[in-house]
């Protein structure tokens, strides 16, 4: 059982937040390699057609790195009722969680771990914390591994209280 007084469903039981240093790294390097991608077609053009791919190689990595930029200033909050980031978008309901993967081998983000849902939902990516593809969420990347541990040792003991095992 958990030892959490669960009077209150929408009390926030774990957190997830990015690392600072993570972030200023991915971030950086992003922007870094789309700089340097621009720089090339500007400097050195290479035939138009390649010129135009560099163009929007680079413009794509711009967009991704402010992507992952808005994505990790958000954290993730488990509840007894739902896993959500902080804008109030829901990753999972607790009552839709399968079950938990933290495997090596599983198919999963970097310093996270992999939701198993019982019924599909919208396909959406919050790249450097998170991402949702049918039955599956995968929630990690940026984040430090002990934040994301605590948070899928949490789900596990909800996942066995709710299951009775």
């Amino acid at each position: 059982m958990l030892n959490q007084d669960t009077s209150d469903p929408t009390r926030v039981l774990a957190t997830i937040t990015a690392s600072p240093g993570r972030r200023i790294l991915g971030i950086g390097s992003l922007w870094v390699l789309s700089l340097l991608v621009i720089y090339v077609a500007i400097v050195q053009p290479p035939a138009m057609g390649w010129q135009l791919f560099l163009f929007a190689l680079g413009g794509g990595s711009i967009w991704i790195a402010e992507q992952m930029r808005r994505a990790t200033a958000l954290s993730l909050e488990l509840t007894m009722q739902e896993l959500r980031d902080s804008s109030g978008e829901v990753l999972a309901k607790a009552d839709d969680i399968h079950s938990i993967d933290r495997g090596m081998f599983a198919f999963k983000p970097s310093n996270g771990f992999l939701l198993r849902l019982s019924t599909p939902a919208a396909r959406t990516w919050r790249p450097g914390l998170w991402w949702r593809m049918g039955r599956r969420v995968g929630v990690g990347g940026m984040t430090p591994g002990h934040q994301a541990k605590f948070m899928a040792e949490m789900i596990s003991a909800m996942i066995a209280e709710r299951d009775g095992s």
